[in-house]
Parts: C-alpha cells; structure tokens; sequence
C-alpha cells in the first residue's frame, strides 16, 4: 500500500514537472495575477487573527491575546447590530433587483437596434457614467437633488407639491443609492450581455424569421436562451456579494440625519476601526461580512449547479 502511494505521487510529480516544461510560456503569463494575489489579498489575511485577540499595538498581532469570539458576541449583542445588518440586506437585495435585470434589458435592446451611428450613440451615452469618480457622482446628487435650487425639486414644485429634501430623509437614501448606481453602471455592466448575444448563431434568428416568429418572440426564445449561462454566472456573483455594500458612496452620502438608513457594515467598520480605533472589533465585524458573503457564493452556486448545471465551479 506504501509503495503504490508513493508510486503515485512520483507520477503526479513527474506529470507536474512535464506540464511545467510544456506550458512553460502560459505559466509565465499568469504568475504576475498569481503573484498579486498572493501579495495583496492571500497575505494581508495573516491580520484577520487580531479579530480573535485583543490587540494593541504595542505587543504587535503574534503578541496580542487570544479572546476567542469575544468581539463577535459584542457585536451579536450591540444595539446596533439589527440596524446595520437591517441596511445592508436592504441595500444589497434593492440593488440585486433593480441593478441586475437592468443591464441584461438594455443589452437586448441595444442588440436590436439596426442603425450603426444610433446604435454607437447609445452606448457612448450608457457607457460614459461608468467613468464618473464617486465623489463626483455624489457631487451631481447633491446639487441636483438640493431643496432650494436642484433641477428635482423645480419638477416636483411644478407639480404643486413642496420640495423634498432627499438627502437627509432616511426614506430616500436607499432608493437615491440604487438607482444612482443603475444610472452609473447599467451601460458598462451590459457590454458581457452584448458580448454573449454576439455569440448566437444569426441563424437561429433567420429559422425562426421564417417560421413567422416577432421580434419578441425571437428574443424571448432565442437571445435569452443564449445569454443564459453569463447571466446565472452573474447572479451568482452578485448574490455572493450581496452583504459587500461599498464603503465609499454610502460614506460620501451619509449624514447624521439620513443615518437610520445609511448606516451599513462597512461605514460602522470604519467608525469603529479607524475612528474609535478597535481595531479587533472592527476585523471581527468585517471578518464576519466576509464569512456570511462567502457562505452565500457557495450556497447559491450549489442550487444553480443543480437547478441548470452552469455553476462558478
């Protein structure tokens, strides 16, 4: 039994170093990716342990005590808990259902559209917020969005109604967040979708011209059937992230009165880290964002395995 173990892995090693030899060349083109990760993501996890001790900064991490999950139960237990989870979950799931369909909409309607220079046209128009920074986004809503002067409030007067003061209600900081996004990132995120219907076979469509079916027929029973394997890919990803609500936005938006809404994991990680400098606090918090992030992408890539066999892995 020894020997065919150790048989078997001087094969492997053999196989391994012939492997080396003959795609030597690809190996060389992806150890600067396999190098970044390894530096700035694989690496910087040695500090996720200082969330299981009490560190100070005078001991260093390996010197630190060990406290176990003394810091979890602390955030399990603080009145804010359900509040930041609350906002998270919300922002998360509105914007996976607002900010996920609309790309694969806009991708098919682009893909319809016959005239060249219109076609061009609308997608430098979708595409060119994709490249606005996020202080300068946030800038446009505050100016747009302002209760004196804003171009928003002037339509919403028009109507007879009084002005709204939309970023400092807690009830709009969540819809303003979503659909600002969608408007940045709907024309970039479309372009794997255009991609993908790029990739159908044209005579698919001229069979079923033939055969007499509309254009929406041919798009519901071809182009989606097609583009179907990126978009479960996709979600996936998207539900794997759901919980990673980003810090810079909501940060730049959030104010002391909108902070019943805005208040999220990565902003309470911030006051609590840096701010009120509990650093082992603040890696016990994000570590667990990271845990229930990761738990999801597992667990919704597993149903999509068996519910349609396309899965990450």
């Amino acid at each position: 039994m020894a020997n065919t173990s150790t048989r078997s892995v001087r094969y492997l090693r053999r196989e391994a170093a012939k492997s080396l030899r003959r795609n030597w060349d690809l190996y060389l083109l992806i150890s600067p990716v396999v190098a970044y990760f390894i530096l700035f993501h694989y690496v910087p996890m040695y500090g996720v342990q200082i969330a299981f001790k009490d560190f100070l900064a005078s001991k260093g991490i390996m010197g630190s005590h060990w406290v176990g999950l003394k810091h979890f139960e602390r955030f399990f237990d603080s009145y804010l808990f359900w509040r930041v989870i609350k906002n998270t979950l919300g922002i998360g799931l509105y914007e996976l259902a607002v900010g996920f369909p609309v790309p694969i909409l806009l991708a098919l309607m682009i893909h319809e559209v016959r005239g060249k220079w219109f076609k061009k046209t609308i997608q430098t128009v979708t595409y060119a917020p994709h490249f606005l920074s996020t202080v300068v986004l946030v800038g446009m809503l505050i100016i747009f969005l302002s209760p004196r002067n804003g171009f928003v409030n002037m339509i919403v007067q028009l109507f007879g109604y009084p002005p709204i003061s939309f970023l400092t209600e807690p009830a709009w900081f969540k819809t303003i967040y979503v659909f600002s996004g969608v408007w940045q990132q709907m024309g970039w995120s479309s372009i794997i979708y255009l991609a993908a219907l790029t990739g159908i076979d044209p005579q698919l469509h001229e069979a079923a011209k033939v055969d007499g079916a509309s254009r929406l027929r041919r798009i519901w029973h071809i182009n989606l059937p097609g583009i179907l394997p990126t978009i479960t890919i996709l979600l996936i990803l998207n539900i794997g992230s759901v919980l990673a609500v980003g810090f810079e936005k909501v940060f730049l938006m959030q104010n002391s009165l909108n902070m019943d809404s805005s208040d999220v994991i990565s902003t309470y990680v911030y006051r609590s880290g840096i701010v009120g400098a509990q650093y082992s606090f603040s890696a016990a918090v994000g570590l667990f964002n990271s845990v229930v992030n990761f738990i999801m992408l597992v667990t919704v890539n597993r149903l999509a395995k068996k519910a349609g066999g396309t899965s990450l892995w």
